[in-house]
Parts: structure tokens; C-alpha cells; sequence
């Protein structure tokens, strides 16, 4: 069997396998399963986590195209290699975009490469607007991917309806490529907001910032962020200009007991650029943390953490806590013990990669569908999260 072969952004491998169609891709794995091959899957390599213990690289790049896009539909199909910016500029020029708000690491980590279709599901990429979209899962219509024995596999359909049997398209976002190598994603599109406005309060602690989050998230104005970093908390409201306007002054009437300044549209969208993508956290190059909580339990980890120095910043309403420092992953995972703690940048002392601990029961889940999807356990040898 020939495949193409493609240079990989990477140290951890010299080169790597880059199938150019899913069968090509189906007949490499079933001979890696057959020969216990272990692989580290890649997409545009721009946010992907080494697996040390793999031996070859195997990314999706050559496995690209929008196969099918219906504007009017709100639905996009695309083979796992393609750009996301070659998606989002066909999105654009309808109007339309991902309503979850995909992050783009690229600055945090320092990376190189693309991001593509494949990872930002494989890794379940979901920016601010998570809090009221939900993630990147919520939106999949339907996956193709090839499982570790090399079996090709499509699961859910084009456009929304309700069907029965698993939703694998759920499973596989999230795990990183352990379960299986994406090939095809049919995923929803929304309209893009007309008008944003962004309600930001100054001078207060994260415990503030939680009491007014879960105030504002609990109304009926529809707020689409909400973040906090360096004592500022801020409300991102979106939708049809005159929606906003009105949306925006009764917020603003709810909290009249808080000193609030009110951000306009260009000025909003540049501040949520700069939130999704963390750029507060890419000049230094501490670890940095992602710590999934209740949101009322954010403030007291956040003061769990204080001692150890560093900076914090927090998304989904508190739901998800961002912290830069050099704890260690034992000292990590012992002062966030209500949550799910991962690392997404190392550091100088934590420099490998750090999977969450997982509860027995669940723990015992993973490894029954590793063996499921990937008995051989050729896929992203060390990874499964989310």
C-alpha cells in the first residue's frame, strides 16, 4: 500500500502519513491495528497534544474540501482536513458562522500550521459564546471517521431530525482522535449577530463577577458571554440592533447598583476576539490551565490558587477558570478538587502533558471504548478527555 507522504509541524515526529481519501486511510489503519502501530493523529497540528509513545504521525491534511454547503439549510459539510479559515470565509460571505465560537490557539500555544475541521471537533473547541450556544458537540449534524481497526464508520445524517442509536458524532468530539480518525463532519451554521453590545463592570472580584453572571444568565435577555479577567467583569448581549438596545438597558436597569460602562459593537467584537483566543495569557510562558467548575465554586478555587502567584480569568459564567502559573500537576488537581482540571500550555515545571484523573466508574467507561473503537490502542496512545 502507497500512501503520500507530508512534512509535520512537529518535533515529535520527522514526518508522517497524510492519506489523500478514506479508504487509502481505512487500509493504513487496518494494517497499524494489524501490526500494533501506534499513531499520534493530527489535523493542522495547531493544537494537538504529543502522544510520546506514538510512532508515527498520521494527519488528515490531504483529506480536504467542503463536500456540501446549504445556506438556507444553516448546515456544512466538510471533509476533516479542511481550514477552518477556508470554512469560515464561506461562511462569511453568507453571513453565517459558528455559532459555538471555535478558539484559535495558535497564539497561546505558539504553533504553526492550520487548524482544521477535524481537530476543532476532535478536540470539541468551543469559545464564549459556549454559555449560551453550548459547545462545538451540541452543534454536529454527522460524522464519517475510520476506527483504529480500520473500519469506515458514518453515524447521524445532513440536516437535524430525530433519530435512534448512539450519537457517535458526540463521542468522537472530545476525544482527541483516541476513538477514531475523522474523515467527514455535517455540522449546523447560525446567522451572524447584526449588532453586539458588551455591558462591562469594573473594580470587582471574582466573587462579584459570579453573583452578577448567574443573575444576568438567569434573565431572559439572552446573554451570549460572560467573562472576567484583572478585576473587570463583562455581558455580551447580541442579536437584531433594536433586540440589543432593549436587552442592554434592562440589564443595565437590573444592575444600576453597579458602576457599568457600556461597550459598542466594533469595540465588543474586538474585546471577544481577544477573550476567546486568551491573548492576555500569550506574552508569558507559564503553564496554563483550563479548570472546568460549578460557577459558584470558581471564586473558591481561585483563592485556592492565589498563593501560588500567577493570573487567572474566567469564561462560561465561572463555569470554566483559565489559570497561567507554574503549579505542578499534583499541586494543580489538589487545589481544584471540584473540578476537572487540564493543561493546555506547559510550562517550565509542568512540560508534559497532563490528562484530567478520572473517577473509577468513569475511568472503566474509557477504557471500555477504547477497546470498542480501538482495541489495539493505535490512536493517540495517552489521550482521551473531554
Amino acid at each position: 500500500m502507497e500512501l503520500k507522504a507530508a512534512t509535520i509541524g512537529t518535533s515529535s515526529a520527522p514526518g508522517g502519513m497524510a492519506p489523500s481519501t478514506e479508504i487509502e486511510l481505512a487500509e493504513y489503519l487496518s494494517e497499524c491495528h494489524a501490526h500494533a502501530v501506534t499513531l499520534r493523529v493530527a489535523g493542522g497540528a495547531t493544537r494537538s497534544r504529543p502522544a510520546t509513545t506514538a510512532e508515527t504521525v498520521l494527519t488528515t491534511s490531504m483529506l480536504d474540501g467542503i463536500v456540501a454547503y446549504e445556506p438556507g439549510e444553516l448546515t456544512l459539510i466538510a471533509k476533516s482536513g479542511t481550514p477552518v479559515e477556508t470554512i469560515e470565509r464561506a461562511l462569511a460571505a453568507e453571513g453565517q458562522a459558528f455559532a459555538f465560537e471555535p478558539m484559535d490557539h495558535r497564539l497561546l500555544l505558539g504553533s504553526t500550521g492550520t487548524p482544521t475541521i477535524g481537530g476543532m471537533v476532535a478536540a470539541n473547541v468551543s469559545g464564549p459564546r459556549r454559555v449560551r450556544a453550548g459547545a462545538c458537540r451540541d452543534h454536529l449534524l454527522g460524522v464519517r471517521f475510520v476506527d483504529g481497526r480500520g473500519r469506515i464508520i458514518k453515524n447521524g445524517g445532513r440536516v437535524m431530525k430525530n433519530v435512534t442509536g448512539m450519537d457517535l458524532g458526540k463521542l468522537l468530539c472530545g476525544s482527541y482522535g483516541a476513538l477514531g480518525v475523522l474523515t467527514e463532519i455535517a455540522i449546523k451554521t447560525l446567522p451572524v449577530a447584526e449588532s453586539q453590545n458588551t455591558i462591562a463592570f469594573g473594580g470587582i472580584s471574582p466573587r462579584e463577577a459570579v453573583k452578577i453572571f448567574s443573575s444576568a444568565l438567569a434573565t431572559p435577555f439572552e446573554v451570549s458571554g460572560a467573562a472576567f479577567h484583572d478585576g473587570t467583569a463583562w455581558l455580551r448581549i447580541e442579536g437584531l440592533a433594536r433586540q440589543v438596545d432593549h436587552r442592554r438597558e434592562k440589564l443595565s436597569a437590573l444592575f444600576k447598583g453597579n458602576d457599568h460602562v457600556v461597550l459598542s459593537d466594533e469595540e465588543s467584537r474586538l474585546l471577544w476576539l481577544s477573550l476567546r483566543d486568551l491573548h492576555h495569557f500569550t506574552k508569558g510562558n507559564d503553564a496554563v490551565w483550563r479548570i472546568l467548575v460549578k460557577p459558584t465554586d470558581a471564586p473558591t478555587v481561585l483563592e485556592a490558587l492565589k498563593p501560588f502567584g500567577g493570573d487567572a480569568s474566567l469564561d462560561w459564567g465561572g463555569g470554566a477558570i483559565w489559570y497561567s502559573g507554574n503549579l505542578d500537576a499534583a499541586g494543580m488537581l489538589a487545589y481544584a478538587p471540584s473540578g476537572l482540571a487540564t493543561l493546555v500550555r506547559p510550562g517550565p515545571i509542568v512540560n508534559v502533558h497532563v490528562s484530567p484523573v478520572e473517577a473509577p466508574g468513569v475511568a472503566a467507561l474509557t477504557a471500555a471504548l477504547r477497546r470498542t473503537f480501538d482495541p489495539a490502542g493505535i490512536l493517540n496512545p495517552g489521550l482521551m478527555v473531554e
